[in-house]
């Protein structure tokens, strides 16, 4: 069963166009995570399956319903906000409550359902409380209590985490997480944050220009960019990217040459950081600019030749800015693009 289809869909605002002609399936209960630059047309995505926005063209289907052109009290969404949206006069309770109390829901079914709610959450000692007098990860599970009592078909978050500091960002990703699971409900979750499209998501979409780039589980994306822009905007550090000339089926690059079963002619070559090698053999001569300790790893910046290049080695190697060490890349993990940018192997 679907849980999300949109089919053609296009936005503009005025002469700008925001979206073309986009089809994304999300299966039922499927978490899907929405990845891009700012402007990419990621927030434009989000509120146009909310009812916040109508398309221009295209459709929208929700659990099997069309609701293009519904507005956003036709469709059974729950929409949890960047800035959790919540109403200060109100305590945690009225602001779980809100929704169904507008809806006209009974008084004791909603308690139940706030009840139930604040335990899910572990919010059941705060119900009295104001927004206020919570920290940020509290204020952000209330947004989510008010999200869950509606017993949405899809579930739409718009970078909920952007606000936390990096330690309760974890945290929250996966409390989501687990609660989504626990759930099941469809969810269509919008970020720009690697980390968070790359551990929450059961699907990854990456957009660019309003466009999608491509579609997949996040590691398969991460395995297999289908061009130099998902290459290197999936993962951190990013892949390394330089040109490259393959003859006689063999790539030559600044890293050396490898074999490689393709035609003649300029590519590009990308290679991850984690990939990259000290070997006393290797051909290349990586010359180290600026070292950063990461604990477990140490992340490397240099040149090789005249080619920028960043090398993932493991924690306890922590070479001296200038020093010189050969470096190999790993040949199976090489990716060759096209001069367009298009994955050839």
């Amino acid at each position: 069963m679907t849980g999300l289809i949109l089919r053609g869909v296009t936005k503009s605002f005025g002469k700008t166009p925001v979206l073309s002609a986009l089809d994304l399936t999300v299966l039922a209960g499927q978490f899907c995570v929405v990845v891009g630059p700012s402007g990419c047309g990621k927030s434009t995505l989000l509120r146009l399956v909310a009812g916040l926005e109508t398309p221009d063209s295209g459709q929208i289907s929700i659990a099997g319903h069309e609701v293009t052109r519904l507005p956003p009290s036709g469709r059974k969404v729950s929409m949890v906000f960047q800035n959790y949206a919540l109403l200060p006069h109100l305590s945690v309770a009225r602001n779980i409550a809100l929704g169904m109390e507008i809806r006209g829901e009974g008084r004791s079914e909603i308690d139940r359902k706030v009840r139930d709610t604040a335990a899910l959450l572990r919010l059941t000692d705060h119900l009295a409380k104001k927004p206020r007098a919570l920290s940020g990860g509290q204020r952000q599970r209330v947004a989510m209590g008010r999200a869950i009592v509606r017993e949405p078909d899809l579930f739409l978050f718009d970078e909920p985490l952007s606000n936390l500091d990096a330690q309760l960002r974890g945290e929250m990703r996966l409390e989501i997480r687990t609660l989504q699971q626990r759930l099941g409900t469809t969810t269509l979750y919008v970020t720009h944050d690697q980390i968070e499209a790359m551990t929450m998501g059961d699907v990854l979409v990456v957009m660019n220009g309003g466009k999608v780039e491509q579609i997949g589980a996040p590691l398969d994306l991460y395995s297999r960019p289908a061009n130099t822009f998902v290459a290197r905007f999936i993962g951190a550090p990013s892949m390394n990217l330089m040109p490259a000339q393959v003859r006689a089926r063999r790539l030559c690059s600044a890293l050396g040459e490898m074999p490689v079963d393709l035609p003649d002619g300029p590519v590009q070559l990308g290679i991850r950081p984690e990939h990259l090698h000290p070997t006393p053999d290797a051909d290349a001569q990586f010359r180290v600019r600026l070292v950063e300790p990461h604990g477990a790893d140490t992340f490397l910046h240099g040149h090789v030749g005249t080619e920028p290049i960043l090398a993932r080695l493991p924690g306890g190697l922590t070479p001296k800015p200038g020093a010189q060490m050969p470096l190999r890349a790993d040949p199976a993990a090489l990716h060759v693009f096209s001069p367009e940018g298009l994955r050839l192997n």
